[in-house]
């Protein structure tokens, strides 16, 4: 069992920056392969970017790519996402997955475990 808290969510203008948190308990953390997935109103959650247990391979999903950066502390259980040039379509709740074993790790059915999100608002 894992559980996850996501942290270091807010408001922030077109342009800034802001880094996600993701804590998990468990002794077992770098053996999970984590993500991160967003939701905005009305839409599907989507896959944002995930990176495997030993955190070397990452994804992004291509409107991210270039922007955002996913990393991981084994040490302190903690996965993180930097977000820079935010634009206003990055506006949803942000929520972070741990999975024991995915194939593509961008399919949140492949994630087994889910933090209660966290809201990142961008004005513009």
């Amino acid at each position: 069992q894992v559980q996850l808290v996501e942290s270091g969510g807010g408001l922030v203008q077109a342009g800034g920056s802001l880094r996600l948190s993701c804590a998990a308990s468990g002794r077992t953390f770098s053996r999970y392969n984590m993500g991160w997935f967003r939701q905005a109103p009305g839409k599907e959650r989507e896959f944002v970017a995930a990176i495997r247990a030993r955190g070397v391979v990452k994804y992004y999903a291509d409107s991210v790519k270039g922007r955002f950066a996913i990393s991981r502390d084994n040490a302190e259980n903690t996965v993180y996402l930097q977000m820079n040039s935010l634009k206003s379509e990055d506006t949803a709740v942000y929520y972070c997955a741990a999975g024991s074993v995915v194939v593509t790790a961008r399919s949140p059915y492949e994630f087994d475990y889910w933090g209660q999100g966290t809201q990142v608002t961008v004005s513009s």
